[in-house]
């Protein structure tokens, strides 16, 4: 980390493959035979992937990443997951959200995250997702986050210039919906008050004071990067970046379809860590890439179907790169139904994140204690 970065707040920007990225066909064992017997329809060629080692390659659409691996920066973490996998989408995610796999929670990890940051809600701005919606991972009760759909348009209202006009708005909007519209619009009135017309207001600022010799890819990855870039270099205060891609839910078609998805989100990546090194922004901020589940080790014609064992990586000047968590074999004996065996808790990528690089208490984040990695610099 350079002296200007030292005392820049620590950030992560995470983003999510929604859909369930197919892991083999991220990080490829090219020299495997498996693989190929496996998968005659999506097999890479193993004479164009991108060789990390003597066994294990990057899918050839990712050159950016590849780029940034070979200057150290990128941690490949294999064999992710948790015990006992789901193979619904919508279950999958919500455990990657709130870091629980035995039960059911009403609270984000990261939005407990945010609080423990911000405990008294200070900043509307600590924690801010680029994208429609707001992800489970985000949310928890009292917790501001702003849901920026375009940077340069955002805004509650935005054409509402009074606060109490704009207030009226949203009560005649949530009549138009009934009760529990009402309810969820009332309840965000009183937990985000005039916090989020702050945020969204100071937040229109942010484009003005952009300026960068990187030229992004045009793709709505690399778009939702460049805000959080716009974001960043404003010094707003956040610290947890969100957004997400989808859908890598690859069931047919797979080899045109993912493929366009992961060069896009591999070069959004690449232009966004050069936009921060550019700005002296590399050091003091984690990308971190997850999706809900791998898929499995066979492939069905075309596509690939549901499975376990996943990959995330972890990407920023202060990352130790190389490769964590050991592959899972393909061999038959090896197989959990058809899946490859995951061999490291994403819980156990969480607590890295939390307490050796936000700083912050863990356990009570994610639901008890996990072993640490060593993909940060020390």
């Amino acid at each position: 980390m350079s002296a200007a970065e030292t005392n820049k707040a620590k950030s992560v920007v995470f983003i999510q493959l929604t859909g369930g990225n197919d892991a083999l066909n991220t990080v490829i064992p090219y020299t495997d035979q498996n693989y190929f017997d496996h998968r005659p329809s999506v097999a890479m060629d193993p004479d164009k992937v991108l060789k990390l080692d003597q066994n294990l390659a990057l899918n050839p659409n990712m050159v950016g990443i590849k780029s940034l691996w070979d200057q150290g920066k990128v941690a490949i973490i294999n064999g992710i997951g948790y015990p006992n996998p789901i193979r619904s989408h919508f279950r999958s995610m919500d455990i990657w959200h709130t870091a629980e796999p035995e039960k059911v929670l009403n609270e984000g990890w990261l939005g407990k995250a945010s609080r423990a940051i911000d405990p008294k809600g200070e900043n509307a701005l600590t924690s801010i997702n680029f994208g429609r919606g707001l992800p489970r991972a985000l949310s928890a009760p009292g917790v501001p986050v702003a849901s920026v759909g375009d940077l340069s348009t955002y805004g509650l209202f935005p054409n509402i210039d009074d606060e109490h006009d704009r207030a009226s708005a949203l009560n005649l909007f949530s009549q138009m919906y009934g009760g529990s519209g009402a309810d969820m619009v009332r309840e965000f009135i009183r937990q985000t008050g005039v916090g989020a017309y702050q945020g969204a207001d100071i937040l229109k600022t942010a484009p003005e004071n952009y300026q960068s010799n990187i030229e992004y890819a045009n793709s709505p990855m690399a778009n939702n990067l460049k805000d959080a870039a716009q974001v960043m270099f404003s010094d707003f205060g956040t610290r947890i970046f969100y957004t997400q891609r989808g859908s890598f839910d690859t069931h047919s078609g797979e080899v045109t379809t993912h493929s366009k998805l992961i060069r896009e989100v591999s070069d959004a990546v690449y232009d966004f860590q050069s936009d921060l090194d550019e700005h002296q922004y590399g050091g003091s901020n984690l990308t971190v890439i997850f999706t809900e589940f791998g898929r499995r080790i066979k492939d069905n014609g075309s596509g690939t179907d549901h499975g376990s064992g996943g990959v995330a990586f972890v990407i920023g000047d202060s990352v130790n790169g190389g490769l964590y968590g050991e592959f899972p074999s393909l061999a038959p004996k090896d197989q959990v139904e058809g899946d490859m065996k995951f061999n490291n808790d994403f819980r156990s990528t969480y607590t890295t994140i939390l307490d050796d690089w936000l700083d912050l208490d863990a356990p009570e984040i994610v639901n008890g204690n996990f072993e640490k990695m060593d993909f940060l610099r020390s």
